[in-house]
């Protein structure tokens, strides 16, 4: 048991970190929901870039050594400056840089990039195809880690955090002939920044998702949502932004089901109750149906692909639509097949790999590990009717006694919140992954969970616990011994008894656990490395025999956790990882994928296949 002192010294770091923090306070400007149907041109394709490992570009602002002449976001021709001749002279030109296809990681660019860990500019000259009355906006959906925005020579952004979207205003900024874009990325990753440097995945710096330029009417629909609950009532709201967003009347239609009015506040603010209709069908792994969902106003309107579920657990039933349901998962790094990933989640990339949980493992869901996947991936299971695990990189180490770094924390998990309300495939937000008990961390994680609380009640809050061994009487028993498990609604615990550790492979099936009894568990990790056409009889590790036997012991053991829920195992593919280097069996790469990274599948995929279909038949 927790004791009391601890538990007074969680209050006391909560009361000292914890420091209210409105929603509102962490919402960015702009959010440009729905800009997939919006008038836009995409800016992706061949960029130039430069590299400024030393961070000239950003730290000479002022001139003093270099004198601007490393300041590669200036909106300037130095090549025409140079045939002009003179003293002056320039040690940068993006102009004339080699170049890069956007998005994409510069690591898989190339070999001599594979490493790098700074900061590269990148550059991109476009022609706006169209140029209305309105207003513009560049919307990112990733760039890793931070970005520092330039146009035509002014910045005009910043924005910290690798894996959720921004958006940014250009309207006074943007020219009707051609435009020079310009964007430091920095990957370096340090004590302050979520995730810290360390992790167990790869670097992938870069702009890795698609950047778009969008256009607007003066007054435009910035957000969106709608989403049923438990009542049978679906709500939901449509915020605008622009001089006459108030008094406005918004309209949603649900496909051919029913159109809904409302009339926005002086905020620009409409919200949205009604009975849910009676022709409504409702999204589930087996019937994925989605409706085509039109939000509109006089002068704007915006459409999403929109399907409606419960999800709520009773008891130690996780519940879909009112009904138990066993999440029959894998856990899957945001990383294409093939021998040099670039995480480029083209639609074709991301179909290739959830068509392997789907219809290969049999599955009906994803752990999307350790931070927001790109848009594509979750609209995909969306459609697919995969049920989705989100979370953000708060992984292993943090600065936990620092209100920047949670409010960090926190905006990064509004960011991801907002964007992927709509998706009926989410159904848990994660707070956490395996981080060591404290009180800081503690507070730090709960702010999280009240904040996801907050931002979106329709959703189940879940975190990836670490387990305590203990002996009770004489009998070895794994325990959850965490403050944290009274935030979250289902219980998540990783567990590699049998590949860390000193358990033989025949011992695991007989590991005892006290766990809760009246919340849901799942096992959000468990796996063992395996290089893909390595074999040992005698079941070595690393080899195939070994990793399909640690999957049939550990599956033993799961079915004698009479409150498990759920799994999701570690991993779908191997994925490169700096810290996995023995030289014969791993050379950069984590192999604990069923899959190896081209795509070839081991044994344990067909072993871990075989359960999740007796697990299917069991539950019809």
């Amino acid at each position: 048991m927790i004791g009391l002192r601890f538990v007074w010294v969680i209050l006391l770091a909560c009361a000292a970190l914890c420091r209210p923090v409105a929603a509102q306070d962490l919402r960015p400007d702009f959010l440009l929901t729905g800009a997939a149907s919006r008038d836009s041109q995409a800016l992706t394709g061949q960029w130039t870039y430069g590299k400024d490992l030393y961070r000239t570009g950003l730290t000479d602002i002022n001139g003093w050594v270099a004198k601007s002449r490393m300041q590669r976001f200036r909106d300037i021709d130095v090549e025409a400056e140079e045939a002009k001749g003179g003293t002056g002279f320039y040690e940068f030109d993006l102009d004339r840089g080699p170049l890069m296809t956007i998005p994409g990681a510069w690591n898989a660019a190339e070999p001599e990039l594979r490493y790098y860990d700074g900061l590269i500019w990148f550059q991109r000259k476009f022609t706006p195809s169209t140029r209305q009355d309105g207003r513009s906006f560049l919307r990112f959906e990733a760039v890793n880690y931070r970005a520092h925005v330039y146009l035509n020579g002014q910045e005009i952004g910043r924005h910290e955090g690798g894996f959720t979207p921004f958006v940014i205003e250009v309207t006074d900024v943007l020219r009707a002939g051609e435009n020079r874009l310009v964007v430091g990325v920095d990957s370096a990753l340090d004590a302050q920044t979520i995730p810290t440097p360390i992790t167990d995945w790869d670097l992938y710096g870069g702009i890795t998702r698609p950047v778009t330029l969008i256009h607007t009417p003066e007054t435009f629909i910035d957000d969106a949502t709608l989403s049923l609950g438990a009542d049978g009532r679906i709500t939901g709201e449509v915020l605008l932004k622009g001089p006459d967003a108030a008094g406005q009347r918004v309209s949603v239609a649900i496909g051919a089901l029913g159109t809904y009015t409302a009339t926005t506040d002086a905020g620009g603010r409409a919200t949205f109750a009604f009975r849910r209709p009676r022709a409504l069908s409702l999204w589930s792994p087996e019937t994925p149906t989605l409706y085509d969902v039109r939000f509109a106003t006089e002068g704007d309107e915006i459409h999403d692909r929109v399907g409606f579920r419960t999800i709520a657990v009773r008891g130690d039933d996780i519940l879909l639509n009112g009904e138990p349901i066993f999440l029959r998962g894998m856990s899957m790094h945001e990383e294409e097949f093939g021998p040099n990933p670039a995480r480029n989640m083209t639609p074709q990339a991301a179909r290739a790999l959830l068509t392997e949980i789907k219809h290969g493992l049999g599955g009906n869901y994803v752990r999307l590990s350790h931070y927001p996947h790109s848009e594509t991936t979750v609209k995909l299971a969306d459609e697919l009717g995969l049920l989705v695990w989100s979370e953000i990189p708060v992984y292993w180490t943090v600065d936990w006694e620092n209100p920047d770094v949670l409010r960090k924390g926190l905006a990064m998990q509004t960011e991801a919140i907002l964007r992927d309300r709509n998706r009926a495939s989410v159904v848990l937000w994660s707070i956490g992954n395996e981080t060591p008990v404290s009180a800081p961390r503690t507070a730090f994680h709960s702010a999280l969970a009240d904040n996801a609380r907050a931002l979106d009640p329709t959703r189940l809050i879940s975190a990836a616990l670490l387990v305590e061994r203990r002996d009770e009487n004489g009998e070895s028993v794994t325990a959850i011994n965490d403050p944290l498990a009274d935030k979250l609604d289902v219980l998540a615990i990783n567990t590699y008894a049998g590949w860390y550790g000193d358990d033989p492979l025949d011992a695991i099936p007989t590991l005892k656990w006290r766990l809760p009894a009246d919340r849901p568990v799942i096992l959000s990790e468990f796996g063992a490395d395996a290089l893909a056409g390595f074999h040992d009889p005698a079941l070595r590790k690393f080899s195939e025999e070994f990793q399909a036997a640690y999957y049939r012991n550990t599956l033993a053991m799961a079915d004698n956790i009479p409150t498990l829920r759920g799994m999701s195992p570690w991993v779908l593919k191997d994925f490169r990882s700096p810290r996995r280097e023995h030289p014969v069996f791993q050379n950069g790469w984590n192999r604990k994928g069923l899959l190896s990274e081209t795509g070839v599948r081991k044994q344990a995929f067909d072993v871990l296949t075989a359960y999740y279909a007796a697990k299917a038949g069991a539950t019809r």
